[in-house]
């Protein structure tokens, strides 16, 4: 449950909450430890949001939105044996590949990318990729190829996540950009299933992806705990997130100790049942921090726009309001407004690159938003030119009124 105005009750309650113990312990035996936790300690936290100019300039978080698109097309071209198509070939795909315009009109917005040339029959505009693009595409399928084992391994901790460890096809492909994962990879996997993988379908029809697998798994936050020899496996056992506070960004007293006190509960793996918490709890919530976490630990650019993640909440059992947990954390979650979106950031994997794995990716995808940019600059060329040359034009047609008047 996720409270936004504060008031004097709630505080009467966070002061009279303070004198009583974190946690009760009942003798339930045939209950996980967790559900001995208080069920009830919260107060009303209302976050001011602050703009952090850091988080805001990191140009590969932002023209992922833009690249999607781009790399799609990239691939329609560089999958043709000629390695070039015609624009109808791709005209009537713009809804399927994401694509905001004409097709056309966006491929000529990127001329670092996509090269145009009139093709041999009717006239017709052809694209065909860019030297710098077509090196890229190689590096591209040379690192899908040599991290084949990395992509599994993210797309097997997201299905591990879910409720019952299996996902629907939609969902998963839905977080396909996010976790870097190449546009057949579902089609190869399905084809060469390495025993761990298996296709199901649920009762209301849909196809789905499950994992067998009995093996603990840690997450980021276990993994570091344990290098910082501050936590043992233990049940109950606290781990304290990394906070990363922006500047200036400052906390009201009664939010710092209820921060306090949030930290010093058990960490819920996003990997273990969660069935036993009341959705209603302080631990309940620190599960879905823990979740928001590691999901945002296992994408590309450790980010994602916000409103891709609501369609997660059925799968992976979280509440109604889970948006509001970017809101109530922000020394681990930076909310980004550039794009007319919201692109919730985890603030760990630009503050402390130690920390978080860096995807195999994105490099790649560096390499592909700097040629945007260098598109820019190039269309920025070209219309200076059409304009000197206009200029000229104009002063040359003067000139001969002046002369033919003499």
């Amino acid at each position: 449950m996720f409270i936004t105005n504060p008031t004097a009750k709630t505080l009467k309650k966070l002061l009279s909450s303070c004198k009583k113990p974190n946690f009760v312990f009942l003798y339930q035996p045939l209950n996980p430890p967790y559900t001995r936790t208080q069920k009830s300690h919260y107060v009303d936290v209302y976050m001011k949001w602050k703009k952090d100019s850091y988080y805001d300039s990191i140009e590969h978080i932002h023209g992922s939105i833009q690249l999607k698109p781009i790399v799609s097309l990239k691939n329609c071209i560089a999958e043709d044996p000629s390695g070039c198509i015609p624009i109808s070939q791709v005209s009537k795909r713009g809804l399927q590949l994401d694509v905001p315009m004409k097709v056309a009109s966006f491929l000529r917005q990127y001329p670092a990318i996509f090269e145009e040339y009139t093709g041999p029959q009717y006239n017709l505009p052809w694209f065909r990729l860019t030297p710098e693009a077509i090196e890229i595409d190689k590096e591209e399928k040379r690192i899908f190829e040599e991290c084949k084992d990395d992509f599994k391994d993210r797309l097997k901790r997201l299905i591990l996540m879910s409720n019952g460890k299996v996902l629907p096809l939609k969902i998963i492909q839905g977080m396909q950009w996010y976790l870097g994962l190449p546009e057949d990879f579902l089609r190869c996997l399905e084809m060469n299933l390495d025993g761990s993988f298996r296709f199901v379908e649920m009762e209301d029809g849909l196809k789905c992806l499950t994992v067998e697998s009995e093996e603990k798994v840690l997450s980021a936050v276990q993994r570091n705990a344990i290098k910082r020899g501050v936590y043992f496996g233990e049940p109950m056992e606290a781990i304290e997130f990394p906070l990363f506070p922006s500047k200036g960004l400052r906390l009201r007293r009664k939010i710092e100790g209820w921060l306090k006190e949030f930290q010093k509960l058990p960490y819920i793996s996003p990997y273990e049942d969660y069935s036993h918490l009341d959705p209603n709890s302080d631990i309940a919530e620190k599960r879905v921090v823990a979740f928001l976490h590691e999901l945002l630990s296992l994408f590309v650019e450790h980010s994602a726009e916000r409103r891709k993640l609501l369609c997660l909440k059925k799968y992976f059992g979280l509440p109604q309001k889970v948006h509001k947990a970017f809101e109530r954390h922000p020394h681990m979650f930076y909310l980004s407004l550039r794009n007319k979106t919201c692109t919730a950031i985890l603030k760990e994997a630009y503050s402390d690159t130690s920390t978080i794995e860096k995807h195999p990716l994105l490099s790649v995808r560096k390499k592909y938003i700097r040629l945007m940019k260098d598109s820019k600059q190039i269309l920025k060329n070209r219309r200076s030119s059409n304009r000197f040359i206009k200029h000229e034009n104009l002063n040359l047609g003067l000139d001969l009124d002046a002369a033919y008047e003499e």
